[in-house]
């Protein structure tokens, strides 16, 4: 990028500004000479698409339903999770995002449900959100993924159990209209977002696809922290 800067400054100082065909025969020719900056460009366009793209959800994305939620309800940051109970990077994950909760003591977690594997996590999903209703929504995510073997129905309504839920409520929420509502709109923003598996997580102004591990979430949370300062001293 920085040579594409100065190939720029070259024709901006230009005594007698080029017509377009010899300047698109330099830029032609310097990108034939630096093949290796076109990647780049491609990247920083990506970047400014996603985060204007965020900026312009920003409070859809990290509005959540209620009670799924964890950390700090008043976090200076906000971690949102597009998430699968059926999908083994998001088990994994959980580990990493219950991990940077402990330690940072300024973090709100949204978690957003998007199942998108197999019809049971849609019912996992729906029984999360019966949780959030009934206040035990982390104890039902962590027990989910902390439960071994494949999502189906009966190891549903075993987690259900196990983490305290009242059952018929949970069975009487699994055929509720709003909540499967939620999840659909959480599959619509998720779509909208161009999140294509999972986990997915957004902070700031950027996207992180994958089980990327504790550390590149810390160092996202924290440049979201900075740039959050930053704009609040410039304001």
């Amino acid at each position: 990028m920085r040579r594409t800067a100065l190939a720029l400054a070259l024709l901006a100082g230009c005594s007698t500004p080029p017509d377009k065909a010899a300047t698109e025969k330099i830029v032609h020719d310097y990108l034939m000479a630096h093949p290796e900056i076109i990647p780049e460009a491609m990247t920083a366009m990506q970047t400014r698409d996603v985060a204007k793209l965020l900026r312009d959800n920003r409070a859809e994305v990290e509005t959540p339903f209620p009670g799924a939620v964890a950390g700090n309800p008043q976090g200076d940051v906000t971690l949102v999770e597009f998430f699968d109970y059926a999908c083994s990077y998001c088990r994994a994950a959980n580990a990493d995002v219950k991990r940077l909760v402990a330690s940072d003591p300024k973090l709100r977690v949204v978690y957003r449900e998007f199942p998108v594997l197999t019809e049971a996590s849609g019912e996992a999903a729906l029984a999360a959100l019966s949780a959030a209703r009934q206040r035990r929504y982390v104890a039902f995510h962590d027990r989910q993924f902390a439960t071994p073997g494949r999502v189906d129905h009966e190891r549903t309504v075993a987690v259900v159990r196990a983490a305290g839920l009242d059952e018929r409520r949970t069975a009487a929420d699994l055929a509720d209209p709003k909540l499967k509502a939620e999840v659909r709109r959480n599959l619509d923003l998720g779509r909208a977002l161009g999140l294509t598996g999972t986990p997915s997580f957004v902070v700031g102004d950027r996207i992180l696809s994958g089980a990327v591990g504790y550390d590149r979430l810390a160092a996202a949370v924290a440049a979201a922290r900075q740039a959050g300062r930053t704009r609040a001293a410039a304001g």
